[in-house]
């Protein structure tokens, strides 16, 4: 085994975000300079072929460094996938969350990586070049922006929060297209105000910093809803499916909101 090999299998799990977060910033800046100019598409294929140009500029960079980190952890290809993983230790990245905004050139877009330990996830750095803002949260040890804590906002009547959703991929299915229309409206009449756009993980980003109360969405990919679900729960958030029920990979919907509106937010989404 080499000596790289031996120093980062000894690395703790709060080193290892670090060095994370590091490699997830170095990777980001491939990003920011791609960013500025609307790129045209005039197919499916083309925004596909855009879109993959993004993902492997930030893979190229980020891909090698988190492997030398944690060269035994799995690796998931599929940022769109959902379910549980197999067993052991898997890295889920997202390499430009929100990527149809950036190629757009549209500020809301991101750099993401978790580690996942038996389907649990153990940390996750969230990285946004265009504002250098980079939150981090490590299982039962707190969630950060930019090294200082962050917290759920302290708001106990929906009728006053702010809350936001998403949809979680490209070409939905009828029900969940139908599913989040009746959500939307749900929530018009019970929030102060609503916020529809993606990505989800820039959503929860913000519920985790307090400056959203809620957010929800149904179905979802794990790239997209992983790293927020820590950020959340380590900021004092709740998170479970729009039911009220526990959440997992496997559930066929998704709310992260602070504990004073979470039930609100459960009764208006079971409507």
């Amino acid at each position: 085994m080499s000596e790289t090999l031996e120093i980062t299998d000894v690395l703790s799990d709060a080193d290892l975000l670090d060095r994370t977060a590091a490699a997830v910033r170095a990777a980001g800046l491939a990003l920011d300079e791609r960013f500025g100019e609307v790129i045209p598409y005039a197919s499916r294929e083309d925004l596909m072929r855009a879109l993959a140009v993004n993902d492997d500029a930030v893979l190229d960079i980020l891909r090698p460094r988190l492997t030398r980190l944690r060269p035994q952890a799995g690796w998931v290809e599929d940022e769109l996938d959902g379910g549980a993983l197999p067993p052991g230790e898997w890295w889920v990245v997202d390499p430009a969350e929100g990527n149809v905004n950036q190629l757009h050139a549209l500020p809301d877009w991101a750099v993401t990586a978790t580690l996942v330990r038996e389907n649990k996830p153990v940390l996750t750095v969230v990285h946004l070049p265009l504002t250098g803002e980079t939150y981090t949260a490590l299982a039962g040890g707190g969630a950060y922006l930019d090294g200082r804590p962050v917290h759920v906002s302290g708001t106990a009547d929906l009728g006053l929060g702010i809350v936001a959703t998403s949809q979680a991929r490209p070409d939905e299915n009828d029900d969940v297209v139908r599913r989040i229309g009746s959500s939307i409206t749900a929530m018009l009449f019970d929030a102060l105000v609503v916020r529809t756009s993606v990505p989800a993980t820039l959503h929860l980003a913000n519920v985790a910093a307090g400056r959203l109360d809620a957010f929800w969405q149904f179905a979802g990919a794990r790239a997209d809803l992983l790293p927020g679900a820590l950020l959340v729960t380590e900021a004092g958030g709740r998170i479970s499916d729009a039911q009220g029920r526990p959440w997992s990979p496997h559930s066929e919907s998704f709310l992260a909101a602070a504990p004073g509106v979470h039930a609100e937010a459960v009764a208006t989404l079971s409507r």
